[in-house]
């Protein structure tokens, strides 16, 4: 099975990095505009440089286009009439819908996703959709390549939208809190660097319970309510200042934008 990527940046990079540790690096080659950023991701990581959109593709089984929505037609217009019929094209441009992505395309096979820089550590959460055109075969294998990344599902494509939101933007939401946490301990007496660490592990700690567990979060969080305590003021004063709805306003603006670029 050969493997291919256009996009080394970012998260285009984070989803290689995973693949590679997990297929064989000789089937894999990847190439970016960024011909230099390339050459290093390949040398890096063991796998193939190409230094081309249409070389890449030769005889890949399963493309990954990691490009900003922008750029995608212009990389369609080029590799328009250089795809193998055997290829599965996987799209992670955020807010783009199937629909654009063959219309942009036609001939184009595609798996839409939408993952999160956690891929960097395989701990993605990933979310996939399929053409109708893509075998159940293809697809099982496509959400396997992607497992080397973290978690994956598949959701109705209707909700992509509000993947993006949760799981593309909500890291930023997450390190957000935990910045906030870590400057919370300063201002109590706690060294920076230690700060940082008691808010990471505790935001990691916490997350984890909730996937182990099963358990409900509100449940997970009366347990640690004490009557009188001092959870239950720090609670009291989150709500005071609109932390859940400031949370939920983030996601629905974020929703609302990926929406919008699925538009242009």
């Amino acid at each position: 099975m050969k493997i291919a990527c256009i996009g080394t940046g970012a998260m285009g990079g984070a989803i290689m990095r995973s693949v590679c540790k997990k297929y064989d690096v000789k089937n894999i080659s990847v190439t970016d505009k960024n011909t230099e950023g390339a050459k290093a991701f390949a040398s890096e990581n063991g796998c193939n440089f190409a230094s081309g959109n249409i070389e890449v593709l030769k005889d890949a089984d399963f493309a990954f286009i990691a490009v900003k929505p922008q750029f995608l037609k212009d990389v369609f217009d080029e590799i328009h009439g250089h795809i193998d019929a055997k290829t599965v094209l996987i799209s992670m441009a955020a807010g783009v819908k199937l629909e654009t992505l063959k219309a942009f395309l036609p001939e184009g096979r595609f798996v839409r996703m939408m993952p999160n820089v956690c891929a960097q550590i395989g701990e993605a959460m990933t979310a996939v959709t399929k053409s109708a055109e893509v075998s159940d075969d293809e697809f099982k294998t496509a959400k396997e390549i992607l497992s080397a990344a973290g978690i994956v599902e598949e959701v109705p494509e209707k909700l992509m939208d509000c993947v993006t939101a949760v799981s593309g933007s909500g890291p930023a939401f997450v390190f957000m809190f935990i910045e906030a946490l870590a400057d919370a301990a300063v201002l109590c007496g706690m060294p920076r660097a230690q700060a940082y660490t008691y808010a990471a592990q505790t935001v990691k700690g916490s997350a984890e319970l909730v996937m182990e567990t099963g358990k409900h979060p509100a449940a997970l969080k009366d347990s640690v309510c004490s009557p009188a305590g001092t959870t239950i003021a720090g609670v009291k004063a989150l709500e005071e200042n609109g932390f859940r709805n400031a949370v939920i306003q983030a996601v629905e603006k974020a929703c609302l934008r990926s929406e919008e670029l699925g538009k242009k």
